[in-house]
């Protein structure tokens, strides 16, 4: 297990610490863990989209300097 330091502003952490006090969670480390599931289950495949459109327009790039390389060579 790895542990990561993080700041929360105070909303967040008094709206967490609610959650808690009402018995939805047993901690605080039980509901952020809920939480970063939650957001890597529902946003999987739109990041790994992004990341994909990201590669593609690297790739395109390169490919077009590569033929304006190849079109002003003598």
């Amino acid at each position: 297990m790895t542990t990561i330091v993080i700041d929360l502003p105070e909303r967040l952490t008094t709206e967490i610490g609610a959650l808690v006090e009402s018995g939805w969670f047993v901690d605080e480390t039980e509901i952020i863990h809920t939480a970063l599931w939650e957001f890597m289950r529902r946003n999987r495949f739109a990041l790994a989209e992004q990341f994909q459109r990201a590669d593609i327009a690297w790739a395109l790039q390169q490919h077009r300097k590569q033929q304006a390389q190849k079109a002003s060579a003598p």
